[in-house]
């Protein structure tokens, strides 16, 4: 038996915590939609399904970011889960907003969702919940529509994985 080096009623260390919370690896998907006719997007690291009736994914965005207040306002929001060779576009997406979608190939549906061309898997959501998450909102997105690539495995490549505060790509378990 050993004994338990869990403590209880400790002071996190924000540099600790994000530490322990990048061992988990997490896919990467770009938000984004056409707002007041331009594009406005953002990165998430936070992306998960929920529920298959209704069709709802989440992801969470820091109540701190200049972006989802823009973005939130939109009929739709594009999903794309992005594949391992978008980490540049990841970057670029949490970079300056004018250079966000420079070079980018997008498509806008008519209902302004935006989502990238080469992405592993878009989605056409609409909020359906936000839920004050402490220094994050969670917010959860019902779907309306999806494309999905039918290639055989390994076709499409794999999906951009975000792990210890870097990008990289799942190993090929074949």
């Amino acid at each position: 038996m050993t004994v338990d080096r869990l403590t209880t009623n400790q002071d996190f260390d924000p540099a600790r915590l994000r530490q322990a919370f990048g061992v988990f690896p997490t896919g990467v998907v770009a938000v984004a939609a056409a707002v007041d006719g331009g594009l406005v997007g953002l990165a998430a690291s936070s992306f998960t399904t929920i529920s298959l009736d209704p069709p709802l994914v989440s992801f969470s965005v820091a109540r701190t970011s200049k972006t989802w207040p823009d973005l939130r306002r939109a009929a739709h929001l594009g999903v794309t889960v992005l594949a391992d060779h978008h980490g540049d576009v990841c970057r670029q997406l949490a970079g300056p907003v004018a250079q966000r979608f420079d070079n980018v190939p997008v498509t806008v549906t008519r209902d302004g969702a935006v989502t990238l061309d080469e992405g592993l898997a878009r989605f056409d959501c609409t909020i359906y919940r936000e839920v004050e998450a402490g220094d994050h909102v969670l917010v959860l997105l019902q779907l309306h529509a999806l494309d999905h690539p039918r290639s055989g495995p390994g076709d499409e490549g794999g999906p951009l994985v975000f792990h210890r505060s870097g990008f990289g790509r799942l190993a090929d378990s074949a």
